[in-house]
C-alpha cells in the first residue's frame, strides 16, 4: 500500500487481498513456524494489514473480520468491509493453491463490492474485472468439502448426475466457478458472513447466481453473523438446483 488515498473500492479490496495474500505467503515460507500455529500466524498477520489498512483508507466504514473481535457499531454503518484473511487455512499450511483471502464490502447489507486473492495460484478476481465465463460441459461438476462433503451437495450431485470436485476454502470453491474449473457450488453445513460475502459479490459481479438454498437472498452485516447456506451456480442451474435441494429437505 502506499500514501496515496485510493478513492474506487473494487480496486482497494482488490490490492488488500493480493497484499494480504502475499504477507500469508510470506509467513509461510518463512520457514519458522509449522504445524497449526502457522495457521493461527498467517491469519493474524494478513489481519493486522487488512484493518489496519481499512482504518487507514476507510476510516468511517465498518468492519467485520473472522479475526477481530465484533462489535456492534458496524450494525450503524451502511458500508461494512467483510474480510476473511485466509480462508482454508488447513489448504495455506500444506502448501496448497485451493485457499483464499476474502475482502468484501457490504453496503446496506448487499454483497456490492469484493475480491478473492489466491495466492497459490496466483490471482486476484475482482468484481470490477469481469472474465467471460468458459462454457459448461456436458456433464457438471459440482465442487465440495475436500475434507468433510455435504450429504445435500451428494445427494444433488448424484440426482442430476454432476461430477464431484473436493476443493478446500470456500473463496476457491466459488472461483472455481469463474475460472471454468465446476459448475455448482452447493454448501449447507454451516457457514459465517465472511466466508461468502467477498465470493459471492464476485460472483454475482461475473453474472452467476448467488444466494441462501431455499433461494432467498444473501444479506450482511446482522447482528446474527451466520450464515449457513449458500448457493453459486450458473444462472441456468439455478433453479433445478434450488428445487431439488427443497424436494430432499
Amino acid at each position: 500500500m502506499t500514501d496515496t488515498i485510493i478513492r474506487d473500492d473494487a480496486e482497494l479490496a482488490a490490492r488488500l487481498a493480493e497484499v494480504a495474500g502475499r504477507i500469508a505467503v510470506e509467513v509461510r515460507d518463512s520457514g519458522l513456524i509449522e504445524g497449526k500455529p502457522l495457521g493461527s500466524a498467517g491469519d493474524n498477520t494478513a489481519n493486522a494489514f487488512l484493518m489496519r489498512a481499512i482504518a487507514a483508507q476507510r476510516p468511517d466504514d465498518g468492519v467485520l473480520s473472522e479475526e477481530s473481535r465484533d462489535t456492534m457499531e458496524r450494525l450503524g454503518k451502511d458500508r461494512v468491509w467483510i474480510i476473511d484473511p485466509v480462508d482454508g487455512t488447513r489448504e495455506y499450511g500444506e502448501r496448497r493453491t485451493d485457499w483464499a483471502v476474502h475482502v468484501g464490502l457490504a453496503i446496506k447489507g448487499e454483497p456490492v463490492i469484493g475480491a478473492v486473492a489466491l495466492p497459490g495460484v496466483p490471482t486476484v478476481l475482482r468484481t470490477d474485472q469481469v472474465t467471460e465465463l468458459p462454457p459448461a460441459p456436458e456433464r457438471l461438476r459440482m465442487v465440495v468439502s475436500r475434507t468433510r462433503p455435504g450429504k445435500d451437495s451428494e445427494a444433488v450431485a448424484e440426482a442430476i448426475g454432476a461430477e464431484l470436485v473436493p476443493m478446500g476454502s470456500a473463496g476457491a470453491k466459488a472461483m472455481a466457478i469463474i475460472r471454468g474449473e465446476a459448475d455448482i457450488y452447493l454448501h449447507s453445513g454451516g457457514q459465517y458472513e465472511w466466508d461468502n460475502c467477498a465470493p459471492a459479490a464476485v460472483a454475482l459481479a461475473h453474472g452467476l447466481h448467488a444466494s441462501r438454498i431455499d433461494g432467498s437472498p444473501l444479506r450482511y452485516n446482522r447482528e446474527d453473523v451466520s450464515l449457513p447456506d449458500l448457493l453459486i451456480c450458473r444462472k441456468e442451474h439455478a433453479d433445478r438446483v434450488l428445487n431439488l435441494v427443497s424436494e430432499l429437505a
